[in-house]
């Protein structure tokens, strides 16, 4: 199968059409008509991961590796770095990142993790209305996703409505209509506008709330019989 056939597989489960303005889902490093030897999954690339994965290998991922124009390739930089490995290994890669949560990621973590039911998603937002006290979801959060911390900003003592946004959502905190906002990557300043304005969050961590893409969409590839590798992405952050 080439690469065009499994993007268009793709494209069909999340369209690529779906991601943000600022995003750069897609494929990012190969030709649509290679004929890759392996398939893995994993949240992110690092280069422990280009290590251990086979040449002729398509790489399908969350994160996009490029974000921004490329203005030169310095192998000494981020991500020119990997990229060289990624060249000398005839690496391919896909990214799939706001498209997927819209269409998967938020749904699954809500329901599969959280336990909550009866959501209304609005593009990037889950909503599930609850009956629930803010120390009960607090406790639930923690221990489902296993977060060894707990950030949060309490406003409100019962919890009617909960919002979610895996990954990092502060800059929709505008937009939030409930009780109780689950996101990560929850600033200072964010912080400060969700107490003036009653919302009270939690952070639900960026890798610990994401960390489920590879397993999401291998059990959909199932489907197309799509034989693939899961790796596992490890958390950047250590918690001392």
């Amino acid at each position: 199968m080439k690469i065009i056939d499994i993007y268009n597989i793709l494209d069909e489960l999340s369209p690529f059409e779906l991601q943000e303005k600022w995003d750069n889902s897609g494929l990012q490093v190969g030709t649509f008509y290679e004929e890759p030897e392996n398939v893995v999954l994993s949240m992110d690339i690092d280069a422990e991961l280009l290590e251990r994965v086979p040449a002729n290998t398509l790489l399908i991922v969350h994160h996009p590796l490029i974000f921004s124009p490329l203005k030169s390739l310095n192998f000494s930089e981020y991500p020119s770095i990997l990229i060289r490995e990624m060249i000398k290994k005839n690496i391919s890669m896909i990214a799939m990142h706001t498209n997927f949560d819209k269409t998967h990621l938020n749904r699954y973590v809500a329901h599969k993790i959280l336990d909550f039911e009866s959501a209304i998603c609005d593009d990037f937002i889950c909503y599930y209305d609850v009956d629930m006290s803010f120390e009960e979801i607090a406790d639930l959060v923690k221990k489902n996703l296993n977060l060894p911390i707990l950030k949060s900003v309490k406003t409100k003592e019962r919890i009617k409505r909960v919002a979610l946004t895996t990954g990092s959502g502060g800059s929709l905190i505008k937009e939030v209509k409930a009780d109780l906002f689950l996101t990560g990557d929850i600033k200072y300043h964010d912080a400060m506008e969700a107490k003036a304005v009653g919302l009270s969050m939690i952070d639900i961590g960026h890798y610990e709330s994401e960390r489920y893409f590879a397993e999401i969409l291998a059990s959909h590839l199932k489907k197309y019989e799509i034989e693939v590798i899961i790796t596992p992405s490890k958390n950047p952050f250590e918690y001392l």
